[in-house]
């Protein structure tokens, strides 16, 4: 088995999953970076950390992701952290402006086409990876999922009239509601068990997945999900937060 922590970390090639591979490096792990193309995980491979290693996964591809667990338990004999990263804001032509992409976000608008693309990599392939890792996390000292939503999500946040971000309800609010909602449903499967489950919010952050608009950087955003990945063996399990810190479903 693999002497160090292991840690996966989806969508890790860029933006926000790439400064998690990197705090998290720097905390000890062996980091498996996440990429659809290989050869964009290898390109920034060395900005994670000396350990860093590229592992083919597609979130929405089962093939790729059975094959991910089996790489990962074959060379590395362990898995302790996984971070479901890998999100898309919008899955329509990359040409949008961002106003179209806003229009895209009422589900008036958008097309079941995208709407389902949404929710293609937003939920399911996060329910598709967690199970295929699970036998791993299952074997490991103390297990770690960690779930990287939004605060757009929490259906108690955006019942208020006075909510800033209730106008963004619609297409990818609505994909992490349904991440929460799966958050909770695997900590409490998993209660009793040495894995803990937990969402985060990483907060708007300027990435490609919105123009680069958000005024968040990436190394805040992966402050909150690296510390719920480091907290220790009697850390709570079911909770969604942020930097500030918990959040209401």
């Amino acid at each position: 088995m693999h002497g160090k922590p292991v840690a996966l970390v989806t969508g890790a090639n860029k933006g926000i999953g790439l400064q998690i591979a990197k705090d998290l490096a720097q905390n000890g792990y062996t980091v498996l970076i996440g990429s659809r193309r290989v050869e964009a995980g290898e390109a920034i491979a060395n900005s994670v950390g000396l350990d860093a290693k590229v592992v083919q996964l597609d979130v929405t591809d089962q093939a790729s992701i059975a094959a991910s667990a089996i790489h990962v338990r074959k060379v590395y004999g362990r898995l302790d952290v996984l971070v479901n990263n890998a999100g898309v804001s919008h899955a329509g032509p990359q040409s949008r402006t961002a106003e179209q992409i806003m229009q895209a976000t009422y589900l008036s608008a958008v097309s079941m086409d995208e709407l389902r693309a949404v929710y293609e990599t937003n939920v399911f392939g996060v329910v598709a990876v967690t199970k295929a890792m699970l036998p791993l996390l299952r074997e490991a000292p103390a297990g770690r999922i960690i779930n990287v939503s939004s605060m757009t999500g929490s259906l108690t946040l955006n019942d208020n009239p006075s909510h800033p971000l209730r106008q963004y309800a619609g297409t990818y609010s609505s994909s992490k509601t349904a991440l929460n909602a799966i958050t909770q449903a695997f900590a409490v499967e998993l209660e009793g068990t040495n894995i803990k489950v937990n969402a985060v919010c990483p907060g708007f952050t300027a990435t490609d997945n919105n123009k680069f608009i958000g005024p968040g950087t990436v190394e805040e955003a992966a402050r909150e999900p690296v510390r719920v990945a480091l907290l220790g063996p009697n850390s709570p399990t079911g909770g969604f937060s942020n930097a500030q810190g918990p959040l209401p479903w």
